[in-house]
């Protein structure tokens, strides 16, 4: 039975994988109902069984995430091009299903992106790729020795629905500053939990790996480190977004097991690629609990 189980969710997690990987392509329920090994008569039922919400509706969620992403967060593309690689045949059904959605048309969220309702309308997607989450176990884990890196740090401080807006300003100002990705690590210092009591006392730091001197370019930038010293270390591939299962495992299951005590720095995560740069569930992170 477990087996069984196994398999018909690994069938099921390649169809989201699929989808993600071709949200340029026709998804039709043949195609997809094929990449799962399930009869096409049944596959529409099976899916809106397993995840809450139609293939017609989670397709339309993932266009539709990586086109606010890119009006976001990059700013080559037009919104004419972000509508067609949407699935649209005119910018202006893009623009009324856009502010349908998120109550902005696509060229005011690019401006000043109102993230609240943008949060509120992912949470079936997200709810439905958490359905089939990875579970964790002690191989995933190891323990490595990482050396102290200086960082240039933008602190987010309260209500974390405006942390996109925070995001933006980071990757703007670093954008400026010539710290790319691919040759400046990214990190994200959690100074609280995820979800405090209250919205005011939640607080992250965004950070760039660098040794040059910083300029803040009208930022409030920091300078300051990411210690070194051990570390338990769980890498996270696909849907990174949400670290918090993660980060629950090692708290919960792993450290009490392990015999290990953890240091007195908060748990951190190196994010080693981006969406929409890579299919979302293609991202990778990972996750540093400190160790004595």
């Amino acid at each position: 039975m477990k087996a069984a189980l196994q398999n018909y969710q690994d069938r099921m997690r390649r169809v989201l994988d699929h989808i993600d990987r071709h949200l340029d392509d026709d998804l039709d329920l043949d195609g997809l109902s094929a990449v799962a090994a399930f009869s096409k008569f049944h596959f529409h039922r099976q899916f809106t069984a397993t995840f809450g919400l139609s293939v017609h509706r989670y397709v339309q969620l993932a266009r539709m995430k990586r086109a606010s992403h890119q009006l976001a967060y990059g700013k080559a593309q037009s919104v004419t091009d972000i509508a067609m690689d949407a699935g649209y045949d005119t910018p202006d059904a893009f623009a009324r299903a856009f502010r349908q959605r998120f109550g902005q048309s696509p060229s005011s969220f690019r401006k000043s992106p109102d993230w609240e309702p943008w949060l509120a309308a992912f949470g079936p997607l997200d709810n439905a790729r958490n359905t089939l989450m990875k579970t964790f176990s002690s191989d995933d884990v190891t323990i490595r020795e990482v050396p102290t890196t200086r960082v240039a740090i933008m602190e987010h401080r309260g209500d974390p629905a405006t942390l996109g807006a925070t995001i933006q300003r980071f990757i703007a100002w670093r954008k400026k500053a010539g710290l790319h990705p691919r040759t400046s690590p990214t990190f994200n210092v959690w100074r609280s939990e995820r979800r405090p009591a209250s919205s005011a006392d939640y607080s992250t730091d965004l950070c760039v790996g660098t040794e040059q001197p910083i300029e803040a370019n009208g930022e409030e930038i920091k300078a300051g480190e990411i210690p070194g010293g051990r570390c338990a270390v769980l890498r996270i591939v696909g849907y990174t977004d949400n670290l918090e299962p993660a980060a629950l495992y090692l708290y919960r299951d792993w450290l009490p097991a392990s015999g290990e005590e953890a240091r007195d720095f908060p748990i951190y995560c190196q994010r080693l690629s981006f969406f929409p740069e890579v299919p979302e569930h293609e991202t990778v992170a990972d996750l540093f609990l400190p160790l004595k």
